[in-house]
């Protein structure tokens, strides 16, 4: 069985996932659905991802609860239950392993308290806030489309890597990025138009072919807001750094869709650890 197959049957099971996050996701229905062994395919799609499905499907679960915490006023225990667990305890032992706080510590201060205006930032809270204005060249993207609640991009980034892998392309130097062409405070959640993409090197030398596509991410100059913390939190971070540090900036937003480069592997780093770099274009200074 050669690569393609190999892709393809994988490429099954992350989109069931994504897709079945509320079923039952019992690992040999997952092995049915990547029509491979059940005695082998756990191996297989370790290799592939570099986790456990069983460790997919908890993460992503986690992912969601923390954006209906902070998102909502679902109660505790709903959250938990779509979740998959069988009591708010063991979901919250679960969600305080990741997230470093119990769930409803992270309902409230896991939100919009983090960012307060600029004139209330004490010292040492700094770090949180951190916007560097950088300036860099244009580069290129292999880029999957992605519409719908920025908050499932998710799943595009995990065909594309599984794409990129599969012919050889992973590059360790490469940035992980996702561009947003939307406000989801005007436009409906469904119509939400986004891009998950790679950095690539050699872009002449890949043969692209759909669902991947070739992009060029314009140079220039950036307003860079770093954040540490779960990907639930970044809403909070865009309402900061447009509502607080642009207008004190004395500077424009150039004609460029926002885009994030992701520093950290959220397979591989627990949320309250996970590096997000935010970066908005900026008109050149006069």
């Amino acid at each position: 069985m050669n690569g393609r197959v190999y892709e393809a049957r994988l490429a099954r099971v992350v989109a069931y996932i994504h897709d079945h996050l509320d079923d039952e996701l019992d690992l040999n229905r997952l092995a049915e659905v990547a029509c491979l062994s059940p005695y082998h395919w756990h191996r297989i799609y370790h290799a592939f991802y570099g986790e456990t499905a069983a460790a997919t499907v908890r993460r992503l679960r986690l992912h969601r609860a923390a954006n209906e915490l902070v998102h909502g006023a679902v109660p505790i225990d709903s959250i938990a239950e779509r979740a998959g667990y069988g009591s708010v305890q063991a979901f919250s032992r679960a969600f305080q392993a990741s997230y470093r706080m119990a769930p409803g510590q992270f309902r409230t201060e896991g939100g919009a308290s983090m960012f307060v205006p600029l004139d209330e930032i004490r010292s040492g809270d700094t770090a949180m806030h951190q916007v560097d204005i950088r300036t860099q060249r244009g580069f290129t993207v292999a880029a999957m489309e992605h519409r719908g609640s920025y908050m499932n991009i998710g799943r595009a980034f995990e065909m594309l890597f599984h794409w990129l892998t599969v012919r050889g392309l992973v590059d360790p130097r490469a940035r992980s990025l996702g561009i947003y062409f939307d406000d989801p405070a005007a436009v409906a959640e469904d119509e939400l138009r986004s891009m998950a993409c790679c950095e690539l090197f050699e872009p002449d030398a890949v043969k692209f072919e759909a669902p991947v596509s070739r992009v060029e991410v314009a140079g220039g100059e950036f307003a860079v807001l770093t954040h540490v913390g779960p990907y639930a939190q970044l809403c909070f971070a865009y309402q900061w750094l447009y509502g607080e540090w642009l207008p004190q900036s004395g500077r424009e937003t150039g004609d460029a869709p926002v885009f994030e480069i992701y520093v950290t592997d959220p397979r591989e780093t627990a949320p309250a650890d996970l590096v997000t770099e935010i970066w908005v274009a900026l008109k050149a200074v006069a």
